[in-house]
């Protein structure tokens, strides 16, 4: 005799798990960290490997010894964890500091909530942003990118393309944008800055592949990137550039320079800190580029991208209470 078995929904797996969409996100990171490796040499190789290490580590420790629950290593989310914050870090940062931020990331902005799924602020940023806070001249010493000659300990360091640009616009000099590198330079990675901060191309090429697995939706990363565009184009028709610079090419260097690709196809994007309904999403990425934006043009740091999104992770949860109407319900 069959019985009737009577269960709550959803009544049907999609056969998606945290294991599974964080390996996704992994992967998509791959050929960008390739190319950062590629530039930075051993650095790169060295600080993310500290990196992952010391959150996995950590996010076993305080679930065995202060949670007295089950791993959770296995989900791959502190793997994600640590290689994000990788990314968000100079090549030539001490080993030391790295292991620091890896402790905020983990065990302050993750497992001091409950673990995955109860974080309020995406933990690579929080590590970023404490670390940032902390050890500022250690945080914006940028290695030059040498391949594998590049040294982990004696890097030799120049500016970001941001910090030039921002110290033209704002001292008015032009000679400051000799700088720069090519276009195509920025775009394959060839400059200096965090790991994340090179090949705008492939980390392009990942958030789509993200997409296209249907691991993240176009909304959070589509609304970031169309509401810096177009702010940076109404910086350049108010006459705010210096005259070298035109409009287009301020758009593209707004676009594909900083943690913008990072932070808005894999960053902004989490799952746990962002809002949940499509139109809280375009809310989510258009406040997120009008922050970056107003850090950039008129703040102390060349870059925003950090503070932006976890100024935005506090207001998702009032972004969530965003939602269709149910079905037969009557408006008020």
């Amino acid at each position: 005799m069959k019985q009737l078995i009577v269960s709550p929904a959803p009544h049907f797996h999609s056969g998606d798990s945290v294991r599974k969409n964080m390996l996704l996100v992994i992967i998509a990171l791959l050929p960008a960290y390739a190319v950062s490796v590629w530039q930075f040499g051993w650095g790169a190789l060295i600080t993310t490997a500290i990196s992952v290490a010391a959150c996995v580590l950590f996010e076993w420790l305080i679930a065995k010894y202060i949670l007295k629950q089950k791993s959770t290593i296995g989900d791959l989310s502190a793997v994600l964890t640590g290689l994000l914050l990788a990314f968000n870090l100079p090549s030539n940062l001490p080993w030391w500091i790295v292991i620091i931020g890896a402790l905020v990331a983990i065990g302050v902005a993750k497992m001091s909530f409950g673990g995955l799924g109860q974080n309020i602020f995406n933990p690579a940023l929080v590590g970023r942003v404490f670390l940032l806070i902390s050890f500022p001249a250690q945080m914006t010493t940028w290695p030059v990118p040498q391949g594998f000659a590049t040294s982990y300990v004696d890097a030799a360091t120049g500016a970001t393309p941001l910090a030039a640009l921002k110290e033209a616009i704002k001292s008015g000099e032009a000679s400051v944008l000799n700088e720069l590198p090519e276009m195509w330079d920025i775009l394959i990675g060839k400059m200096g800055g965090s790991l994340g901060e090179v090949s705008a191309l492939l980390l392009l090429a990942g958030g789509i592949f993200l997409i296209a697995k249907r691991v993240i939706t176009w909304h959070i990363p589509v609304s970031i990137m169309a509401t810096v565009a177009l702010f940076a184009a109404v910086t350049g028709w108010a006459g705010m550039l210096p005259e070298s610079v035109c409009t287009g090419e301020y758009v593209m260097l707004s676009l594909c320079t900083g943690g913008m690709m990072l932070g808005a196809w894999f960053m902004a994007t989490d799952y746990v800190t962002s809002p949940m309904s499509n139109w809280g999403k375009i809310i989510f990425g258009v406040g997120i580029g009008v922050i970056v934006m107003v850090i950039r043009t008129w703040g102390a740091y060349p870059e925003g991208m950090s503070f932006a999104i976890l100024i935005m992770n506090a207001c998702a949860p009032l972004l969530n209470l965003i939602r269709p109407k149910r079905f037969g319900e009557k408006k008020k």
